[in-house]
Protein backbone atom coordinates (compact mmCIF):
# COMPACT_ATOMS: atom_id res chain seq x y z
CA UNK A 1 0.00 0.00 0.00
CA UNK A 2 1.36 3.44 -0.95
CA UNK A 3 2.18 5.92 1.79
CA UNK A 4 0.05 9.08 1.71
CA UNK A 5 1.97 12.14 0.66
CA UNK A 6 2.24 14.88 3.24
CA UNK A 7 2.21 18.50 2.14
CA UNK A 8 4.61 20.63 4.16
CA UNK A 9 3.65 24.05 5.47
CA UNK A 10 6.34 25.57 3.22
CA UNK A 11 4.75 23.97 0.15
CA UNK A 12 1.33 25.30 1.17
CA UNK A 13 2.78 28.80 1.51
CA UNK A 14 4.28 28.57 -1.99
CA UNK A 15 0.90 27.48 -3.34
CA UNK A 16 -0.81 30.37 -1.58
CA UNK A 17 1.68 32.82 -3.09
CA UNK A 18 1.22 31.26 -6.54
CA UNK A 19 -2.55 31.76 -6.39
CA UNK A 20 -2.11 35.27 -4.97
CA UNK A 21 0.13 36.17 -7.91
CA UNK A 22 -2.36 34.68 -10.37
CA UNK A 23 -5.15 36.73 -8.79
CA UNK A 24 -3.00 39.88 -8.92
CA UNK A 25 -2.29 39.37 -12.62
CA UNK A 26 -6.01 38.97 -13.29
CA UNK A 27 -6.81 42.05 -11.21
CA UNK A 28 -4.16 44.04 -13.12
CA UNK A 29 -5.79 42.76 -16.33
CA UNK A 30 -2.56 41.16 -17.50
CA UNK A 31 -4.53 37.94 -17.69
CA UNK A 32 -8.19 37.62 -18.58
CA UNK A 33 -8.67 34.81 -16.07
CA UNK A 34 -7.61 31.40 -14.81
CA UNK A 35 -9.04 29.72 -17.91
CA UNK A 36 -6.83 31.88 -20.12
CA UNK A 37 -3.73 31.09 -18.06
CA UNK A 38 -4.47 27.38 -18.25
CA UNK A 39 -5.14 27.47 -21.98
CA UNK A 40 -2.00 29.50 -22.76
CA UNK A 41 0.28 27.23 -20.77
CA UNK A 42 -1.38 23.87 -21.34
CA UNK A 43 -2.40 23.41 -17.69
CA UNK A 44 -5.33 21.20 -16.73
CA UNK A 45 -7.75 23.79 -15.34
CA UNK A 46 -9.58 21.22 -13.23
CA UNK A 47 -6.35 20.29 -11.47
CA UNK A 48 -5.36 23.91 -10.91
CA UNK A 49 -8.77 24.68 -9.40
CA UNK A 50 -8.88 21.47 -7.35
CA UNK A 51 -5.48 22.28 -5.87
CA UNK A 52 -6.62 25.76 -4.93
CA UNK A 53 -9.65 24.33 -3.14
CA UNK A 54 -7.62 21.80 -1.19
CA UNK A 55 -4.01 22.69 -0.40
CA UNK A 56 -3.56 19.34 1.33
CA UNK A 57 -3.78 17.46 -1.98
CA UNK A 58 -0.68 16.74 -4.07
CA UNK A 59 -1.58 18.09 -7.50
CA UNK A 60 0.59 21.18 -8.06
CA UNK A 61 3.10 21.01 -10.89
CA UNK A 62 6.18 23.20 -10.72
CA UNK A 63 5.61 23.97 -14.41
CA UNK A 64 2.44 25.88 -13.44
CA UNK A 65 4.64 28.50 -11.75
CA UNK A 66 7.21 29.03 -14.47
CA UNK A 67 5.06 31.27 -16.74
CA UNK A 68 4.19 33.76 -13.99
CA UNK A 69 7.89 34.19 -13.29
CA UNK A 70 9.13 34.04 -16.89
CA UNK A 71 6.36 35.89 -18.72
CA UNK A 72 4.66 38.10 -16.11
CA UNK A 73 7.51 39.37 -13.92
CA UNK A 74 6.56 37.68 -10.66
CA UNK A 75 9.65 37.38 -8.48
CA UNK A 76 10.84 33.79 -8.23
CA UNK A 77 12.44 34.63 -4.88
CA UNK A 78 9.12 35.94 -3.55
CA UNK A 79 7.24 32.96 -4.95
CA UNK A 80 9.52 30.39 -3.32
CA UNK A 81 10.54 32.16 -0.13
CA UNK A 82 8.08 34.97 0.47
CA UNK A 83 10.94 37.48 0.61
CA UNK A 84 10.77 40.77 -1.23
CA UNK A 85 8.10 42.14 -3.52
CA UNK A 86 5.69 40.02 -5.58
CA UNK A 87 6.78 41.69 -8.81
CA UNK A 88 10.32 42.42 -9.99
Amino acid sequence: MAKPRIITEETKQIMIRFYSALDALIEKKELKGVNTYCRLYNIDRRNLLAQRKDLDRVILQISWMQPIVKDFGVSGDWLLTGRGAMFK
